[in-house]
This record gives structure tokens, sequence and C-alpha cells, in this order.
């Protein structure tokens, strides 16, 4: 099962705390005042973590482009915007 299947029913803290269990904390990688970011969508909390900036540098790119073509794309672009 992956984290994005696993359901688990929890219990919100007097003072309004969710705390959410170890095993997903340590899955997501989050530490001790580690920001995240909450949604509300229709009745869903959605809970993510928030990256820091080296995090998002370290991470590899999805699609590798060579220069040549990166460049070629780039002058296509500004030919069509010159039109």
């Amino acid at each position: 099962m992956t984290i994005s299947e696993e359901k688990m029913v929890l219990k919100v803290g007097s003072k309004g705390e969710i705390f959410p269990p170890k095993e997903i904390r340590e899955k997501l990688g989050l530490k001790p005042n580690q920001p995240i970011v909450m949604t509300i969508h229709q009745d869903k909390l959605i809970i993510r973590k928030l990256y820091s900036l080296d995090e998002i540098l370290k991470t590899p790119p999805k699609v590798k482009i060579s220069y040549h073509a990166w460049k070629q794309f780039k002058d296509d672009l500004n030919e069509e915007y010159e039109k």
C-alpha cells in the first residue's frame, strides 16, 4: 500500500491539534517544526509537506533536455512570440 492509499483514524486533541503517527511522519520526512500546507477541499483536509528551496534544488529534474534542444525550443518560442 502506498502512502496515498493509507487511511488512518485520528482524534483531534483537546486544543485542536492533529498528530500524525510516527510511521507517517517518517515516511514523509516530517521533522519537528516542519512547515506544512493545509488545504480544505470540499469536506477533506489535505496536509502536505512544504519543501525547502534546498530540498527542491537537490531533486533531480523529471525531464532531461540537451542544451541544444532547449536553445532550439527557446528560439522557436521567441520566433512565435514575435509574429
